[in-house]
C-alpha cells in the first residue's frame, strides 16, 4: 500500500474522481434548474428532445448493425464496407451546396420580415439546385466507381457495387432541401419518426442477413433501403408541410422575386459547397485515406472507433440543428444578450454530456470492443481514445459553425477549414508512412480543436463588436 494513502483505489486516483462526481451530480441538477425556466434555450432543447431521442434509437440500432456487420464480415470485409459507403458519401458532398442551411437561413429572414412569396421561391430555387447537383454527383460515382474500387477497396471486382450504392445519390434528390424546411418550420417531429422507421428497416434487414450468414452484397442493400426509404420519406413529408403553411400553389412562386438577393443567396451556396468539400478532405474522408494508405482491416478498425467515438455526440449531435434557427432569428432582431444566453447554456449543457461520458469510454473502453464485436477488434481502442479528445472539444462549441451562419459570415469557417486542410494533409503525408493509422486519429483530433478553436474565438469577438456600439 501506498504510504499516507487508505487503499489502492485511492493511490491511483479513483478519490478524486469521487469527488469530482460528487461536484458535478448537483451542478448537473442546478444546471436543468436554469434550463427549465430560460425561454431561450426550452425550444432549443425541446426541438433537439425530439432529435436526440431519434438519434439515440438510430445510433443504438447502427450500433448493432455495426456489431453484426462486423462479426459477419471480420475486419478486411467491414473496411470494404465502410470504404464503399464513404466514398459515395465523399462524391455526393463534393457536388451538395448544403441547401438544408441555405433554406434555414433565408426562409427564416424571409418569414421574420412577413415576405412568404419569396421564402417559397427560396425553397423552390434550392430545390432545382440540388436536384441539378444530386444528378451531377450520380455521375460522378457511377463514372469514378472503378477507381473507387480499385484505390480504396483495393478489389476491382467491387466496382459493380460500387455503382450500385451510388443510386442512394438520387433518392437524395431535394433531402437537403426538404430537411430545412422541416427544421424551419419546427417539424422536428416527424424528422425524428422518419429516422427511426428508416433504421428500423435496415436494421431489420441486416438482423436477416446476419441470422441466415449472408455475405457482402446483403448488408449493402440492406443499408440502401434505410437510406432510400428516409430521403424519400423526409421529401414527401416537406412538400406536405409546405402546402399546409403557404398552400397548394406555394411552388409557382416566381424566382424573379429573389433578384436583389441572387448574389447573396448564390455566395451562400458556393461558400457551403466550398467548405463542405474542404470538410470532405479534411475529416468526412477519414476512412477511405487509412483504407488508401494503409488498407481495408485497418480501415475497419477505424471506422469502429469513429463510431464508438460518436457515441460522444449522441445528445449534442442534434443541437446545432435545433439551435441554428433560434440564433438567426434572434441575431435578426439583434437581440445579442439572448443569442449569448443561447450560446453559453448550449455549451454547458454540451459538457455536461461530454466530459463524464469521455471518462466512460476511456475507463470502459476495451471492455466494450471486446464484449460486442470481439477481440480481433481490440486494436480500435487506440485511435478510439485520440479521437475522444478531438470529439469533446468539438461539442463544447458545437454551435460554432451555426453561429458564424447565422451572423452572415459563411465564408470565414470556409478559409479557417482550408488552412486546417492544408496542414492535416501535408502531416498525412509527412508522417502517416512512418507511424501508421494512428496518426489519422491525432491529426483529426488537431484538426477540430483548430478549427473549432478559431471559429469559436470570431464568433466571440463578432458578438461583442456588435452588441457593443462603442467598439463597432
Amino acid at each position: 500500500m501506498v504510504p499516507g494513502s487508505s487503499g489502492l483505489g485511492e493511490s491511483i486516483g479513483f478519490k478524486p474522481l469521487k469527488n469530482s462526481l460528487f461536484v458535478m451530480i448537483p451542478r448537473s441538477k442546478a444546471l436543468l434548474n436554469r434550463l427549465k425556466n430560460n425561454e431561450l434555450i426550452l425550444p432549443i432543447v425541446k426541438n433537439a428532445g425530439y432529435l436526440f431521442s431519434a438519434t439515440g434509437i438510430t445510433s443504438a440500432m447502427s450500433f448493432v448493425q455495426s456489431v453484426l456487420a462486423g462479426r459477419v464480415l471480420g475486419p478486411t470485409s467491414f473496411g470494404v464496407l465502410a470504404a464503399l459507403f464513404s466514398f459515395t458519401s465523399v462524391v455526393n458532398m463534393f457536388a451538395s451546396f448544403r441547401m438544408n442551411e441555405l433554406v434555414v437561413r433565408y426562409v427564416g429572414y424571409y418569414q421574420e420580415n412577413d415576405d412568404p412569396q419569396r421564402a417559397t421561391a427560396i425553397i423552390k430555387l434550392a430545390g432545382l439546385m440540388e436536384i441539378s447537383s444530386s444528378i451531377f454527383a450520380f455521375l460522378l460515382v457511377y463514372f469514378l466507381a472503378p477507381l473507387g474500387a480499385r484505390f480504396f477497396a483495393h478489389d476491382p471486382s467491387l466496382v459493380t457495387w460500387f455503382q450500385i450504392y451510388g443510386m442512394i445519390v438520387l433518392a437524395n434528390m431535394v433531402y437537403e432541401t426538404s430537411l430545412g424546411l422541416l427544421q424551419i418550420l419546427d417539424r422536428f417531429r416527424i424528422i425524428a419518426v422518419l429516422d427511426v422507421i428508416s433504421n428500423g428497416v435496415s436494421l431489420l434487414l441486416i438482423l436477416i442477413a446476419f441470422i441466415t450468414k449472408q455475405e457482402f452484397a446483403a448488408f449493402v442493400i440492406a443499408y440502401m433501403s434505410g437510406k432510400i426509404l428516409r430521403s424519400v420519406a423526409v421529401s414527401i413529408s416537406a412538400m406536405v408541410e409546405a402546402s399546409r403553411t403557404w398552400g397548394r400553389e406555394w411552388w409557382r412562386s416566381p424566382l424573379k422575386t429573389l433578384k436583389p438577393d441572387f448574389r447573396s443567396v448564390f455566395t451562400f451556396a458556393i461558400s457551403t459547397n466550398i467548405s463542405g468539400t474542404i470538410s470532405l478532405i479534411s475529416k468526412n474522408s477519414e476512412t477511405l485515406w487509412v483504407s488508401a494508405f494503409i488498407g481495408t482491416k485497418e480501415a475497419g478498425y477505424y471506422k469502429i472507433a469513429m463510431s464508438l467515438a460518436g457515441i460522444l455526440q449522441l445528445p449534442v449531435a442534434p443541437l446545432p440543428k435545433a439551435t441554428y434557427p433560434a440564433l438567426a432569428r434572434e441575431i435578426a432582431r439583434k437581440k445579442w444578450r439572448n443569442v449569448k444566453e443561447i450560446l453559453r447554456q448550449g455549451s454547458l449543457l454540451a459538457s455536461a454530456y461530454s466530459i463524464p461520458v469521455t471518462v466512460v469510454l476511456v475507463i470502459f473502453g476495451k471492455l466494450l470492443i471486446d464484449l460486442t464485436y470481439g477481440s480481433a477488434y481490440l486494436p480500435t481502442y487506440d485511435p478510439l481514445i485520440i479521437l475522444l479528445i478531438g470529439f469533446t472539444f468539438v461539442n463544447i462549441f458545437y454551435w460554432n459553425r451555426a453561429a458564424l451562419l447565422a451572423l452572415a459570415r459563411p465564408v470565414f469557417p470556409t478559409i479557417v477549414n482550408f488552412v486546417g486542410m492544408i496542414i492535416k494533409v501535408s502531416c498525412i503525408f509527412l508522417f502517416v508512412p512512418r507511424w501508421g493509422y494512428l496518426v489519422f486519429a491525432g491529426l483529426l483530433a488537431g484538426y477540430y480543436i483548430f478549427t473549432v478553436g478559431v471559429a469559436a474565438l470570431r464568433v466571440a469577438i463578432d458578438i461583442n463588436r456588435r452588441s457593443n456600439p462603442e467598439i463597432a
